[in-house]
């Protein structure tokens, strides 16, 4: 099996981490080599199989990046804005495939990865998910085919835990429906509408997070025009399928030119 693609797992401890540990562990394509926790975490130095309570892996948990990258060929990394600048560094030093599904990270942040994509394959997305990346084709599509008379509005919905709004995924979805337009979604973009906010501006495309309980993520583009309305929807119940979908754009990743690539390079869309 050692031909396989070694992959390192960061922010090992989190929902997601440990969603991608059994995942890897699961599949016959690839090899967990590392799980990378931060500096005085409780799981550092423990088998990352046990900290989990289960049986052990063989993969201690560590909070030295760079030596766990060393040893892969690939890290997939769903932690937070300034951790994944971090990694994605080390990952271009150790010339690992990187896949980034963490969220919330503005413009500056995002353009910061360039320089580690020059040595490095950096795939990155806001969701992972098969159907949600043909939502956004389909977005894309429609709102091209749709005038300004169809207001566009991204409704989503994640657990109580989420810390960033509007989603990752929803913001994807604003920038297909404005792109379809041919319009910057910074130009268009509202949200957190409260108080007496006058009428709704024409061509607008408006965000709207619901957070409650364990929802795993719910996602509706919305056009309305006078007299009838058009529902895109995607309905995720098990956070497994982004898992899935991360290690399918770390394998994909092998082999690829140093560059940014995302997951329609990935599925072929």
């Amino acid at each position: 099996m050692t031909h396989t693609p070694g992959i390192v797992i960061t922010g090992a401890s989190g929902r997601m981490g440990q969603m991608l540990i059994r995942t890897v562990g699961a599949s016959d394509k690839a090899r967990l080599v590392g799980a990378v926790e931060r500096p005085g975490h409780d799981w550092v130095g423990h088998d990352v199989g046990e900290a989990m309570g289960g049986q052990p892996l063989g993969v201690t948990v560590t909070d030295d990046p760079l030596e766990a990258f060393a040893r892969a060929q690939a890290v997939i990394d769903f932690t937070a804005p300034e951790a994944t600048l971090e990694f994605a560094a080390l990952a271009a030093q150790a010339r690992c495939v990187h896949v980034i599904g963490t969220t919330g990270m503005t413009d500056e942040q995002i353009a910061a990865l360039e320089p580690a994509s020059r040595h490095a394959v950096i795939v990155r997305a806001g969701n992972m998910s098969l159907g949600v990346n043909l939502l956004v084709q389909l977005t894309q599509k429609v709102a091209a085919a749709l005038d300004e008379d169809f207001d566009i509005e991204v409704i989503e919905a994640h657990h109580h835990h989420k810390v960033d709004a509007p989603s990752g995924t929803a913001l994807m979805l604003g920038e297909a429906a404005a792109e379809g337009r041919g319009v910057a979604l910074t130009d268009v973009s509202d949200r957190a509408r409260d108080g007496i906010t006058g009428a709704r501006k024409r061509g607008d495309i408006g965000f709207h997070a619901i957070r409650g309980g364990d929802i795993v993520g719910e996602h509706d583009v919305l056009f309305a025009a006078p007299g009838e309305r058009i529902v895109l929807r995607h309905l995720a119940s098990d956070r497994a399928i982004f898992a899935r979908g991360a290690l399918k754009a770390a394998l994909w990743g092998q082999g690829k030119a140093p560059g940014q690539y995302d997951m329609v390079d990935v599925l072929g869309l």
